[in-house]
């Protein structure tokens, strides 16, 4: 009988209890998934605390990756035995699933499971947010938020591929490091340096185009100092807590600005935008202008030890549960 990870009562990680659970034969539309690998996101923490109206008891986990053990009546997009991936669909902390054949693509051979198991969610926000949020162009200079995270890593890859120069902010010299290896022009060590004068410094004054955050509440104000006139504020997240409401003339008095706060299967809401999003992820990836860095792994079962891990900012770039 297979296990999984289950949610009875929100709270802390200790909430995470490995029960075995029962996994009937696929319905219409669906396939019947044996995960070998599962990714770890902040949502599934905001999940596992209530954040979210989230009816109990449910599996959390927001992407995965496995191989197709049976079709149910219909399934016509994937075939027994193909390796798929997907994001967005609840419940990943599982050995074995039943999920809609339509929230599936196929993985390349060059793509691991590990791999596409925390580049599905992280990998396809950061394809939203810098080729449809805001097209970066070649000659943009970027602020991007917690650039040593999982999405932060795969953003400062791909702007600078792109031809954009990057600023990152970071909590630690080790932190500056590693995102200065995978494209951060200018990380900026907030614990040691005020992050809007730096960026004033390196802009020369005028500040950015746009503005990446997803820590939330103790960014989000500053922020608004660092994007220049007509700027587009983007907020995606808030590992800090949410933000406080605010007037919108505050927009009008930084500059005029633009803010916007998306989701990504709002980006996804076709399976065209699914197939193009993760079709240009998996070609950064696979020609090595983006690598994804696997810095942590757990086992399942140890589920909440990477919660507790994640939530003390204890993790650089993505992290993996091994089924």
């Amino acid at each position: 009988m297979p296990s999984a990870i289950q949610v009875s009562e929100f709270g802390g990680s200790e909430q995470l209890k490995f029960n075995p659970i029962t996994i009937g034969a696929p319905a219409a539309g669906q396939v019947h998934l044996k995960q070998a690998t599962c990714g770890l996101n902040f949502i599934d923490v905001y999940h596992r605390t209530g954040f979210y109206d989230i009816a109990l008891p449910f599996i959390p986990g927001s992407e995965g990756a496995g191989t197709v053990v049976a079709l149910g009546e219909g399934v016509a997009n994937v075939a027994v035995g193909n390796r798929v991936a997907y994001a967005g669909s609840r419940g990943s902390y599982t050995e074995e699933r039943l999920i809609a054949a339509d929230q599936l693509v196929k993985l390349p051979d060059e793509i691991s499971f590990e791999q596409a198991s925390c580049m599905m969610l992280q990998g396809m926000t950061a394809q939203m947010l810098l080729r449809q949020v805001y097209e970066v162009k070649r000659g943009d200079t970027i602020l991007v938020h917690a650039a040593a995270g999982g999405v932060g890593l795969i953003m400062c890859q791909w702007a600078a591929a792109l031809g954009a120069t990057v600023i990152g902010t970071v909590s630690t010299p080790e932190k500056a490091a590693l995102a200065k290896a995978h494209g951060c022009h200018h990380p900026i060590i907030y614990t040691e340096q005020n992050f809007v004068e730096q960026v004033k410094k390196i802009t020369n004054g005028h500040g950015v185009p746009v503005v990446y955050d997803s820590v939330g509440k103790t960014t989000f104000l500053d922020s608004l100092d660092c994007v220049e006139k007509r700027g587009l504020m983007v907020t995606f997240g808030q590992a800090s807590g949410p933000i406080e409401p605010f007037s919108p003339l505050l927009l009008n008095v930084k500059g005029c600005l633009f803010l916007t706060r998306p989701t990504l299967f709002s980006y996804l809401d076709t399976r065209e935008a699914l197939d193009s999003a993760s079709s240009e992820l998996f070609e950064m990836v696979i020609s090595g202008k983006i690598k994804i860095n696997i810095n942590q792994t757990f086992a399942l079962k140890d589920a909440a030890k990477a919660h507790d891990a994640l939530e003390s900012r204890a993790t650089t770039g993505s992290t993996v549960l091994i089924v």
